[in-house]
Parts: structure tokens; C-alpha cells; sequence
């Protein structure tokens, strides 16, 4: 499998390509590229076409404070590494899809617009992301009970035809998933971190080659876990299915400001498991 030159500018203008992140001059922003799209699109310029000469010919007239031509030239140069990362992550059984790709999830496009990813790195049936389903999120740290009704959530779910989409962190998020999966339904797992190392996993495997889950991430497919990414992530789970159960949560951190954030931006109705603590 090879990847278009369009996924290549994106890549290239977005991505990390290691570990360290100790770069001098960091990749747009999803806030970033959304403006620096918008105005290739008013242009009719695509962003393979950057990779082609000179892009200071063709970007003449684009004016940004933290966007400078400097910088797009920069991370433009970075070949090398994009060779050598994609190649892994090829031969490993990952795929990348832009906004730019036909079938780039719809939710994200009309729900988040221009804030709505470059870049999905992802594992198994990218169709699935386009199914919607029943978001379940919440706590890694749930009580037993807490855990068997997600894992029964899942299951009813599958059994009446809808996907789960979640998170794909242990408790909640994991129940969910595996309960759905274990009825033969199908799964959209949105992760935060590790999904080179999750997609070869043995409790996925045999899901991902039967077409029945789809693992998407939007950052380094390397990357080790990050509070500031699981928060960031969680408005992704919403925004991808049609309705969502929050099971357990505390009155702070990720389960619940994702679940505010979607009651602010009004993507998905929101239901919530009665609990005594």
C-alpha cells in the first residue's frame, strides 16, 4: 500500500514523525491547518501541490502570524522522516486518511468543520466510521457493577444493530467495546495513545481482520499516554456517533468536561447512568 501525495502534504504539514517532539518548529495545529486549508481551497491549491517547486511562489499573499512560510518550508523538508515513519507504520497495517479522502467521516466534517481533523492514522474497517453508533464513555477507574453494565450496553447494542464508539481506555470505554465485540457488533475505538502498539494487540485482532472495528487516533501513532490527549480526544467519540451514555464519572477530569463539552456544542443527546457515588 502507498499513500497519495495529497496524504504526504498533510502528513508532512501535521504529523510527528517521532517519539521526542523535541522539534524547533512545530506541525499546524488542527486550529492551524483549518485556516491554512481554507485559504488553499479559496486558492484552488491542493496541498500536494506545495511538495512542487517552490511553495513561496505559490503561497504569495498568505499572511499569518503563527503560520509563517518559514515554517510551512520547514516542516515541508522533513521527507526523510516521513519515509522512514510510514513505512512502519504501513507494514504494521496502519492506513491515514485526510479531510481531502471520499470517505473521511461526515460527523466530523458538519460537526466541526474547519476544527475537525487533518489527519486520522487508524487500523481494521475505516467504513465503520461513517456508521455512527452509541457513544460510551467514562471512567478508567469503575466499580464492578459499573463495568458489567457496559459490557451489557455493549452487547445490547450490537444485538439491535448499532456500533459503540469509545475511548478504548481500560474500564468503561474497554467494557463497552469488548462486550459489543463479543456479540459480533461492530466498534469504533477513538484512542488517545499507543495505537501502532493496540492495533497488534490479541484481544483486537481477530475483531480488526473480521472487519468488525475500526481503531483511529488523531495524533503520533507512537505516542505514549497524555492527559492533554485523552481530554482532547474525548470530543471525537461524541462527535463520530448519534447518541451517547456516560456511566461513571467524577465532577473533574476527562469523562467530564467531554460530556460538558458536548452538552455546550450541542452534537449528541446525552444520557446518564444513575449512581449512588
Amino acid at each position: 500500500m502507498s499513500i497519495s501525495p495529497n496524504t504526504q502534504a498533510v502528513l508532512l504539514l501535521t504529523a510527528h514523525f517521532s517519539k521526542t517532539r523535541k522539534e524547533t518548529v512545530k506541525p499546524l495545529t488542527p486550529k492551524e491547518w483549518g485556516r491554512f486549508a481554507l485559504w488553499l481551497k479559496d486558492k484552488s491549491l491542493a496541498p500536494e501541490q506545495l511538495m512542487m517547486g517552490q511553495p513561496g511562489e505559490l503561497l504569495n499573499g498568505w499572511l499569518d502570524k503563527t503560520i509563517t512560510l518559514d515554517r510551512i518550508e520547514f516542516l515541508l523538508d522533513r521527507g526523510p522522516a516521513l519515509a522512514l515513519a510510514t513505512e512502519k507504520w504501513l507494514r504494521a497495517g496502519l492506513w491515514m486518511m485526510t479531510r481531502s479522502d471520499q470517505d473521511y467521516p461526515l460527523r466530523l466534517k458538519k460537526r466541526m468543520k474547519t476544527d475537525s481533523p487533518a489527519l486520522l492514522f487508524g487500523c481494521g474497517n475505516r467504513a465503520l466510521l461513517n456508521t455512527g453508533g452509541l457513544a460510551v464513555v467514562g471512567s478508567r477507574n469503575a466499580a464492578e457493577k459499573d463495568l458489567e453494565y457496559s459490557w451489557d450496553l455493549g452487547m445490547l447494542a450490537a444485538g439491535d444493530g448499532y456500533s459503540i464508539v469509545s475511548g478504548g481506555a481500560r474500564g468503561v470505554d474497554e467494557a463497552a467495546m469488548l462486550g459489543a465485540l463479543e456479540a459480533e457488533g461492530t466498534v469504533i475505538g477513538v484512542l488517545a495513545d499507543n495505537l501502532l502498539r493496540i492495533c497488534s494487540t490479541a484481544k483486537y485482532r481477530k475483531h480488526l481482520m473480521a472487519n468488525n472495528l475500526a481503531l483511529i487516533s488523531t495524533f503520533y501513532p507512537e505516542a505514549g499516554f497524555s492527559a492533554g490527549n485523552a481530554m482532547q480526544r474525548n470530543k471525537y467519540i461524541y462527535v463520530l456517533s448519534d447518541a451517547a451514555m456516560v456511566v461513571h464519572s467524577g465532577e473533574k477530569g476527562g469523562t467530564w468536561n467531554g460530556a460538558l463539552e458536548n452538552v455546550k456544542k450541542t452534537w449528541v443527546p446525552l444520557w446518564v447512568k444513575r449512581t449512588s457515588d
